[in-house]
């Protein structure tokens, strides 16, 4: 495919951060150093369209044409990956609704008081919506709608310490479930009753924010934003955005940030001390580090979670007509690639990252990053491609993420 000019500009963005050409390739018509550094730095105005697409929270119409023509065809990897789905719980045609009217989750999960419900049903909602489309089976799209309906008669509230991510957790997968029901088959008695709980119950918490680590604020960003499409609305849509482009450069590090990494001023990170903790302890920095989390050495699930939402997020903007790679497209390559890197062990960790030794476990999060940085803009990513193929095909991570391969590997649209 032809590089365009996202794929240029991302491309010599690796030649500043010192990366090598047998890692990331760098094509030809690169942009100028200046022209890099400016567009990396340039803020983006948060735009809502003037009338979102729908279904468009994470994939449209032409991404799931695309997916059902190849698993008709019976095409790899895709055939695979919907074997892969169908023959999941997630499922099942006699799957039980667990609504509560309070889901209250503390830190590790204890207490859990419908939590792993709450999140489980979702994912099922979404996964009955994909096969649903696929198939044309209505079965499967009366399985999803019994699944949202039941949530949305009964939950009021979420509560505890862990609150706010579950809210982004569950909140990420039903826009995603709804966006096909109602946007593609129709035909929802309750669809209204379902965005009352959207908007009622976990807009006000994802907006709010938790000021805590990351792939928390990212996470709860991703879910903000998929509901904001789904409803249409511009306020939410927008703040969203806004908290997004100060998030990603706060997680990601790139050598043009600096000695140290960017911060989030609301977090009062004012002294090398408390940046360096808030990293988890990391204290070198520079070009060897472009592409650092600021989880990578708490451990590569948690860093798996944050790089995800901010896929999602790039992708549903772009779905939205609204372009934000000039501002995070070089920190997700950087990222995919760094992480990647070691998850495959394709070089041992070095003595300055993390104490010569990370925890791995990245998960199945690469597909969507990995197709709209290489599938759709020509940039080479050889370590990340490795992984992703590695884990084809790629299932879910029963909290947020799920059935990607089947979505995004190799999707052109």
């Amino acid at each position: 495919m032809r590089p365009g000019p996202i794929a240029r500009v991302l491309g010599l963005s690796a030649a500043l951060a010192g990366l090598t050409a047998a890692v990331f390739m760098a094509p030809a018509s690169a942009k100028t150093p200046e022209e890099v550094t400016a567009a990396v730095a340039a803020p983006a105005v948060a735009a809502a369209p003037a009338a979102f697409t729908h279904p468009g929270v994470n994939l449209n119409t032409a991404q799931l044409d695309f997916v059902r023509s190849k698993v008709q065809a019976g095409a790899q990897p895709w055939k695979a990956a919907y074997d892969q789905m169908v023959a999941s719980k997630y499922a099942s045609l006699s799957r039980t609704a667990k609504p509560r009217a309070t889901v209250e989750c503390g830190s590790f999960s204890n207490p859990n008081n419908g939590c792993t419900d709450e999140r489980e049903d979702a994912i099922a909602a979404y996964t009955d919506a994909l096969i649903w489309y696929i198939t044309r089976d209505d079965a499967y799209a009366q399985k999803a709608i019994q699944l949202m309906d039941a949530w949305s008669a009964t939950i009021k509230d979420h509560t505890n310490s862990n609150a706010p991510l579950q809210t982004g957790w569950a909140g990420s997968s039903w826009p995603k479930a709804a966006e096909i029901i109602k946007y593609v088959r129709g035909n929802w008695a309750n669809s209204g009753r379902f965005d009352t709980m959207l908007r009622n119950v976990y807009l006000p918490k994802l907006l709010a924010g938790s000021n805590s680590n990351g792939n928390w604020e990212l996470t709860m960003v991703e879910a903000s934003t998929s509901i904001a499409v789904y409803l249409n609305d511009k306020s939410a849509y927008d703040s969203s955005i806004s908290r997004y482009l100060t998030r990603v450069p706060a997680y990601i590090y790139l050598a043009s940030d600096g000695a140290l990494p960017k911060t989030v001023p609301s977090q009062n990170l004012n002294t090398t001390a408390k940046i360096v903790n808030y990293w988890q302890g990391q204290s070198t920095f520079g070009s060897a580090m472009t592409g650092l989390t600021q989880e990578t050495c708490r451990d590569f699930v948690h860093t798996g979670y944050g790089i995800s939402s901010i896929s999602h997020v790039l992708e549903t903007a772009r779905l939205q007509g609204q372009d934000l790679y000039p501002q995070v497209g070089e920190r997700l390559r950087q990222a995919l690639g760094f992480q990647s890197r070691y998850e495959i062990q394709a070089q041992p960790v070095p003595s300055n990252l993390c104490g010569g030794s990370v925890v791995r476990g990245l998960g199945p999060i690469t597909e969507v990053g990995f197709n709209t940085l290489n599938t759709l803009h020509g940039v080479a990513m050889a370590n990340t491609q490795t992984l992703t193929e590695r884990q084809r095909p790629s299932g879910t991570n029963n909290l947020f993420v799920a059935w990607e391969t089947l979505t995004n590997a190799g999707n052109p649209n």
